[in-house]
Protein backbone atom coordinates (compact mmCIF):
# COMPACT_ATOMS: atom_id res chain seq x y z
CA UNK A 1 0.00 0.00 0.00
CA UNK A 2 1.35 3.40 -0.88
CA UNK A 3 1.90 5.99 1.80
CA UNK A 4 -1.37 7.94 2.02
CA UNK A 5 0.39 10.98 3.43
CA UNK A 6 2.61 11.38 0.38
CA UNK A 7 -0.30 12.79 -1.65
CA UNK A 8 -1.51 15.22 1.01
CA UNK A 9 -0.49 18.83 0.51
CA UNK A 10 -0.91 21.60 3.04
CA UNK A 11 -2.62 24.83 1.92
CA UNK A 12 0.15 26.96 3.42
CA UNK A 13 2.84 24.99 1.55
CA UNK A 14 0.83 25.28 -1.68
CA UNK A 15 0.54 29.06 -1.24
CA UNK A 16 4.29 29.39 -0.68
CA UNK A 17 5.02 27.21 -3.71
CA UNK A 18 2.64 29.33 -5.83
CA UNK A 19 4.37 32.53 -4.67
CA UNK A 20 7.77 31.07 -5.55
CA UNK A 21 6.56 29.90 -8.98
CA UNK A 22 5.23 33.39 -9.64
CA UNK A 23 8.56 34.96 -8.66
CA UNK A 24 10.40 32.60 -11.00
CA UNK A 25 8.08 33.48 -13.89
CA UNK A 26 8.63 37.19 -13.27
CA UNK A 27 12.39 36.63 -13.03
CA UNK A 28 12.41 34.83 -16.38
CA UNK A 29 10.39 37.62 -17.97
CA UNK A 30 12.78 40.26 -16.63
CA UNK A 31 15.99 38.54 -17.68
CA UNK A 32 15.64 39.04 -21.45
CA UNK A 33 15.13 42.84 -21.44
CA UNK A 34 17.76 43.25 -18.73
CA UNK A 35 20.24 41.27 -20.82
CA UNK A 36 19.55 43.60 -23.75
CA UNK A 37 20.13 46.67 -21.56
CA UNK A 38 23.35 45.12 -20.28
CA UNK A 39 24.63 44.37 -23.78
CA UNK A 40 23.67 47.72 -25.33
CA UNK A 41 25.06 49.80 -22.46
CA UNK A 42 28.39 47.96 -22.75
CA UNK A 43 28.47 48.47 -26.53
CA UNK A 44 27.77 52.19 -26.14
CA UNK A 45 30.23 52.55 -23.28
CA UNK A 46 33.02 51.09 -25.39
CA UNK A 47 32.24 53.53 -28.21
CA UNK A 48 31.36 50.81 -30.70
CA UNK A 49 28.32 52.78 -31.93
CA UNK A 50 30.02 56.16 -31.96
CA UNK A 51 32.19 58.35 -29.79
CA UNK A 52 30.98 59.11 -26.25
CA UNK A 53 32.38 61.67 -23.84
CA UNK A 54 33.57 60.89 -20.31
CA UNK A 55 30.32 62.01 -18.68
CA UNK A 56 28.27 59.79 -20.99
CA UNK A 57 30.64 56.88 -20.41
CA UNK A 58 30.17 57.20 -16.66
CA UNK A 59 26.38 57.37 -17.05
CA UNK A 60 26.44 54.24 -19.19
CA UNK A 61 28.53 52.57 -16.52
CA UNK A 62 25.83 53.35 -13.95
CA UNK A 63 23.19 51.90 -16.29
CA UNK A 64 25.30 48.76 -16.74
CA UNK A 65 25.78 48.40 -12.97
CA UNK A 66 22.06 48.78 -12.30
CA UNK A 67 21.08 46.27 -15.00
CA UNK A 68 23.75 43.84 -13.85
CA UNK A 69 22.51 44.06 -10.28
CA UNK A 70 18.94 43.35 -11.36
CA UNK A 71 19.87 40.44 -13.60
CA UNK A 72 21.91 38.95 -10.75
CA UNK A 73 18.83 39.11 -8.51
CA UNK A 74 16.67 37.40 -11.15
CA UNK A 75 19.27 34.64 -11.60
CA UNK A 76 19.48 34.16 -7.83
CA UNK A 77 15.69 33.88 -7.58
CA UNK A 78 15.65 31.15 -10.21
CA UNK A 79 18.54 29.31 -8.53
CA UNK A 80 16.82 29.61 -5.15
CA UNK A 81 13.65 28.05 -6.55
CA UNK A 82 15.74 25.15 -7.91
CA UNK A 83 17.33 24.57 -4.53
CA UNK A 84 20.54 26.44 -5.24
CA UNK A 85 22.71 23.45 -5.94
CA UNK A 86 22.39 22.78 -9.66
CA UNK A 87 25.64 21.58 -11.24
CA UNK A 88 24.09 21.73 -14.74
CA UNK A 89 25.96 18.58 -15.81
CA UNK A 90 25.85 15.07 -14.42
CA UNK A 91 29.54 14.30 -14.84
CA UNK A 92 32.71 16.42 -14.56
CA UNK A 93 33.86 17.88 -17.86
CA UNK A 94 37.07 19.44 -19.19
CA UNK A 95 37.48 23.21 -18.95
CA UNK A 96 40.04 26.00 -18.73
CA UNK A 97 40.39 27.66 -15.32
CA UNK A 98 42.05 30.64 -16.97
CA UNK A 99 39.05 31.16 -19.28
CA UNK A 100 36.62 31.06 -16.35
CA UNK A 101 38.60 33.68 -14.43
CA UNK A 102 38.91 35.84 -17.53
CA UNK A 103 35.19 35.52 -18.24
CA UNK A 104 34.28 36.63 -14.72
CA UNK A 105 36.70 39.53 -15.05
CA UNK A 106 35.18 40.57 -18.40
CA UNK A 107 31.64 40.52 -16.98
CA UNK A 108 32.44 42.66 -13.93
CA UNK A 109 35.00 44.99 -15.54
CA UNK A 110 32.41 47.75 -16.23
CA UNK A 111 31.48 47.62 -12.53
CA UNK A 112 35.08 47.86 -11.34
CA UNK A 113 35.85 50.66 -13.81
CA UNK A 114 32.77 52.63 -12.78
CA UNK A 115 33.88 52.47 -9.12
CA UNK A 116 37.57 53.02 -9.90
CA UNK A 117 38.59 49.65 -8.46
CA UNK A 118 41.41 47.42 -9.69
CA UNK A 119 40.65 43.83 -10.64
CA UNK A 120 43.43 41.29 -10.08
CA UNK A 121 43.36 37.79 -11.59
CA UNK A 122 45.84 35.00 -10.83
CA UNK A 123 45.19 31.66 -12.61
CA UNK A 124 46.99 28.39 -11.77
CA UNK A 125 49.93 27.06 -13.76
CA UNK A 126 48.10 23.87 -14.78
CA UNK A 127 45.17 25.39 -16.62
CA UNK A 128 43.14 22.53 -18.11
CA UNK A 129 41.08 20.68 -15.50
CA UNK A 130 38.06 18.41 -15.16
CA UNK A 131 35.11 19.54 -13.05
CA UNK A 132 31.91 21.59 -13.13
CA UNK A 133 32.74 24.84 -14.98
CA UNK A 134 29.26 26.41 -14.98
CA UNK A 135 28.80 26.00 -11.23
CA UNK A 136 32.34 27.22 -10.59
CA UNK A 137 31.85 30.27 -12.81
CA UNK A 138 28.55 31.10 -11.10
CA UNK A 139 30.08 30.84 -7.62
CA UNK A 140 33.06 33.04 -8.51
CA UNK A 141 30.84 35.58 -10.25
CA UNK A 142 28.58 35.87 -7.20
CA UNK A 143 31.52 36.33 -4.83
CA UNK A 144 33.22 38.86 -7.11
CA UNK A 145 30.03 40.86 -7.62
CA UNK A 146 29.48 41.02 -3.85
CA UNK A 147 33.08 42.12 -3.32
CA UNK A 148 32.73 44.94 -5.86
CA UNK A 149 29.39 45.99 -4.41
CA UNK A 150 30.79 46.62 -0.93
CA UNK A 151 34.27 47.89 -1.84
CA UNK A 152 34.73 51.62 -2.43
CA UNK A 153 38.49 51.82 -2.93
CA UNK A 154 41.42 49.49 -3.53
CA UNK A 155 41.02 46.22 -5.38
CA UNK A 156 39.25 42.90 -5.74
CA UNK A 157 41.28 39.82 -6.60
CA UNK A 158 40.44 36.32 -7.78
CA UNK A 159 43.19 33.80 -7.15
CA UNK A 160 43.40 30.11 -8.05
CA UNK A 161 46.17 28.48 -6.01
CA UNK A 162 47.31 24.94 -6.73
CA UNK A 163 47.69 22.54 -3.82
CA UNK A 164 49.22 19.28 -4.95
CA UNK A 165 48.41 17.78 -8.33
CA UNK A 166 44.64 17.89 -8.28
CA UNK A 167 43.47 20.50 -5.76
CA UNK A 168 42.94 24.21 -6.39
CA UNK A 169 41.94 26.79 -3.82
CA UNK A 170 39.77 29.56 -5.29
CA UNK A 171 39.62 32.79 -3.33
CA UNK A 172 37.97 36.18 -3.81
CA UNK A 173 39.43 38.95 -1.65
CA UNK A 174 38.52 42.62 -1.40
CA UNK A 175 39.78 45.72 0.39
CA UNK A 176 36.30 46.71 1.57
CA UNK A 177 35.08 47.49 5.09
CA UNK A 178 34.75 43.87 6.14
CA UNK A 179 31.55 42.22 7.35
CA UNK A 180 29.80 43.41 10.49
CA UNK A 181 30.18 40.67 13.15
CA UNK A 182 26.46 41.02 13.93
CA UNK A 183 25.63 39.81 10.41
CA UNK A 184 27.74 36.66 10.49
CA UNK A 185 25.03 34.44 12.05
CA UNK A 186 22.53 35.27 9.30
CA UNK A 187 24.96 35.85 6.44
CA UNK A 188 23.89 32.79 4.44
CA UNK A 189 20.16 32.93 5.22
CA UNK A 190 18.09 33.61 2.10
CA UNK A 191 15.09 34.74 4.16
CA UNK A 192 14.80 36.61 7.42
CA UNK A 193 11.84 38.13 9.33
CA UNK A 194 10.87 41.61 8.22
CA UNK A 195 11.49 44.23 10.94
CA UNK A 196 8.02 45.70 10.29
CA UNK A 197 5.53 42.84 10.11
CA UNK A 198 7.63 39.75 10.82
CA UNK A 199 6.84 38.22 7.43
CA UNK A 200 9.72 36.46 5.61
CA UNK A 201 11.68 38.70 3.28
CA UNK A 202 14.87 38.28 1.29
CA UNK A 203 18.06 38.77 3.26
CA UNK A 204 19.72 42.16 3.11
CA UNK A 205 22.84 40.44 1.83
CA UNK A 206 20.84 39.00 -1.07
CA UNK A 207 20.57 35.43 -2.25
CA UNK A 208 24.05 35.38 -3.77
CA UNK A 209 25.92 33.94 -0.79
CA UNK A 210 23.20 31.35 -0.13
CA UNK A 211 23.38 30.19 -3.75
CA UNK A 212 27.18 30.26 -3.76
CA UNK A 213 27.51 28.12 -0.64
CA UNK A 214 25.04 25.58 -2.07
CA UNK A 215 26.99 25.40 -5.35
CA UNK A 216 30.30 25.00 -3.55
CA UNK A 217 28.85 22.21 -1.40
CA UNK A 218 27.46 20.50 -4.51
CA UNK A 219 30.99 20.53 -5.96
CA UNK A 220 32.21 18.75 -2.82
CA UNK A 221 33.76 21.62 -0.91
CA UNK A 222 33.03 24.19 1.81
CA UNK A 223 32.81 27.97 1.49
CA UNK A 224 35.15 29.59 4.02
CA UNK A 225 35.15 33.18 5.21
CA UNK A 226 37.84 35.43 6.62
CA UNK A 227 36.82 38.98 7.50
CA UNK A 228 37.70 41.76 9.87
CA UNK A 229 36.10 45.20 10.18
CA UNK A 230 38.15 47.68 8.18
CA UNK A 231 40.42 44.96 6.78
CA UNK A 232 38.39 43.53 3.91
CA UNK A 233 36.89 40.11 3.29
CA UNK A 234 38.15 36.86 1.77
CA UNK A 235 35.93 33.98 0.66
CA UNK A 236 37.59 30.72 -0.40
CA UNK A 237 36.91 27.10 -1.27
CA UNK A 238 39.09 24.20 -2.42
CA UNK A 239 38.08 21.86 -5.24
CA UNK A 240 39.56 18.60 -6.41
CA UNK A 241 40.06 19.17 -10.14
CA UNK A 242 42.02 16.54 -11.98
CA UNK A 243 44.47 18.04 -14.50
CA UNK A 244 44.02 17.13 -18.13
CA UNK A 245 47.22 15.93 -19.68
CA UNK A 246 47.60 16.91 -23.30
CA UNK A 247 48.74 14.10 -25.58
CA UNK A 248 52.26 14.37 -26.97
CA UNK A 249 52.35 15.27 -30.64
Amino acid sequence: MSNQYSTISHPEEEREATKLDFLVEVAHDLRSPLTSILFLSEVLQKGQSGEVNESQRRQLGIIYSAAFGLISVTSDLIEYARGGYQLYSRDPEPFSVRKILSSVNDIVSPLSEEKGLTMKILPPEEDLRRGYPIALSRALLNLTTNALKYTEEGFVEIIATESGDSEIEFSVRDTGPGIDPELLDTLYQPLRPSPTDGEPTFSGTGLGLFITRRLVEAMGSELLLETQPGQGTRFSFTLKLEPIVRPLL
